[in-house]
C-alpha cells in the first residue's frame, strides 16, 4: 500500500506498507525477552511417528506425524525450501504486478506454489482450508501477532491447523538463522548436506570480511533508508535483525531522532540532507521506490553518497538462511570496502 495510507492502518500494516525501515523491529517493543530464545530442534526430524516443535512464543506443537502439507509466509517459505523443506502454499509478497518473484520469493518456483495471498490483508481463507493444512508457519514481529495473517480473518485461519511463529525481529541474524535451520531439521531438513553447510560456511566468511571492512575504514558511515513519494525513512540499527549484526560487527550507522514509537524518524524530502552518510543502504522491497524513481527530486540527487554513486541495496526483509543472508553481508562488506569518505 502506499504510504499515503500508512496513517489508516495499523502499526503492522505500517510496517507491511514499507514506511518503517525497521519493518517488524518497531513493533517488537511488545515482546517479551525469555520467548524468543525458546527451545531449538524437537521430535521428528525425518523420522516417523509424533512430532513437535516449541516455537518462539513459547507454544509447542505436537502432532501425530511430521507435517506435510505446510503453508508459510513467502519469506519463511523461501528460507524452508533452501534447506530442501517445500511448502504447498504462501502469503504475503510473491509475485510483482509483471508476474516475477518479488523478491521475498527467493528461490522459491512461484508457479507450483497456491497464493493466498500477495499483499497485506489479503489471505484466501477457502483455499486454505482446500488444502486441508498441517501446519501454518509464519514470522512473528510483535508478541503474538502472526505476520500477514489479517487480524480480521485471524481465528478462522488459527482454527484450521496449527501454528508456528519464529521471530524476525529483537534478536541477531544469526539467532533468526538458527531458529529457521531448527525448525527445518525438525521438518526432515539435513543440516549436514554440502548445500547448507557450504552456505553457511559462506555466512561466516562473509561476517568476518564485513567486520574487517568495518574495522579497515572506521569513518565510513552508513545510512539505513527507505523511500516514498512524500517521505524518506531513517532507521535505528538496532531495531532490526540484520542491521543488529551489522552494528555487532562495526558497521557505523546514522542514529536518527525517531519518532515517538522509537524506531524511525521520517523525513521531508525538503530535509533528506539531514544526516550525513557516506554510504546509503536502501530498502530493496517492492513497496518502497527505488533509487531510479528518486532521480527527479534533487535533494536526493545532492546528497554525497548518491552523487559517489555509493547507494546499495538493502533486503529489509531477509529470508533467514545461510544461503541468502551471506550475499547480503558480503554486499554490504563491498559497498563499506569500495567507499569514499563523502559526508
Amino acid at each position: 500500500m502506499p504510504i499515503s495510507r500508512a496513517s489508516h492502518l495499523s502499526r503492522r500494516g505500517l510496517l507491511a506498507a514499507g514506511g518503517a525501515i525497521g519493518l517488524g523491529a518497531a513493533l517488537a517493543a511488545c515482546g517479551g525477552g525469555d520467548d524468543k530464545k525458546s527451545g531449538g530442534t524437537d521430535k521428528g526430524a525425518g523420522k516417523s511417528g509424533p512430532w513437535s516443535f516449541k516455537d518462539d512464543r513459547a507454544k509447542t506443537v505436537e502432532l501425530k506425524s511430521t507435517p506435510k502439507t505446510i503453508v508459510a509466509f513467502t519469506g519463511t517459505a523461501a528460507a524452508l525450501h533452501d534447506y530442501g523443506v517445500e511448502v504447498k502454499a504462501v502469503f504475503g509478497p510473491t509475485k510483482t504486478k509483471d508476474g516475477k518473484p518479488d523478491v521475498q520469493a527467493g528461490d522459491l518456483d512461484i508457479s507450483k506454489v497456491e497464493i493466498l495471498g500477495n499483499v497485506w490483508g489479503e489471505f484466501n481463507v477457502e483455499k486454505y482450508a482446500a488444502l486441508g493444512p498441517d501446519l501454518l508457519v509464519t514470522d512473528m514481529w510483535e508478541k503474538d501477532a502472526l505476520w500477514y495473517v489479517p487480524d480480521n480473518s485471524k481465528d478462522k485461519i488459527l482454527k484450521l491447523a496449527p501454528s508456528v511463529a519464529l521471530w524476525a525481529a529483537q534478536i541477531s541474524m544469526p539467532a533468526a538463522l538458527q531458529r529457521r535451520a531448527d525448525l527445518a531439521a525438525s521438518l526432515g531438513a539435513d543440516l549436514k548436506a554440502a548445500k547448507v553447510t557450504a552456505a553457511k560456511a559462506r555466512f561466516e566468511k562473509a561476517a568476518a570480511r564485513l567486520r574487517a571492512a568495518a574495522k579497515a575504514n572506521p569513518g565510513v558511515t552508513v545510512m539505513i533508508g527507505s523511500a516514498s513519494a512524500d517521505l524518506f525513512y531513517v532507521s535505528a540499527p538496532k531495531m532490526s535483525a540484520d542491521t543488529a549484526y551489522f552494528q555487532e560487527l562495526g558497521v557505523k550507522f546514522v542514529e536518527p531522532k525517531v519518532n515517538a514509537q522509537g524506531f524511525f524518524e521520517e523525513l521531508s524530502w525538503e530535509n533528506v540532507g539531514k544526516y550525513k552518510a557516506d554510504v546509503i543502504m536502501m530498502d530493496n522491497r517492492s513497496t518502497a521506490l527505488q533509487p531510479d524513481a528518486l532521480k527527479s527530486k534533487p535533494t536526493w540527487a545532492g546528497l554525497p553518497a548518491v552523487k559517489a554513486g555509493q547507494v546499495t541495496p538493502r533486503t529489509t526483509e531477509p529470508i533467514y538462511s545461510y544461503d541468502k543472508c551471506a550475499p547480503i553481508l558480503e554486499s554490504l562488506a563491498k559497498a563499506i570496502e569500495t567507499a569514499k569518505k563523502v559526508a
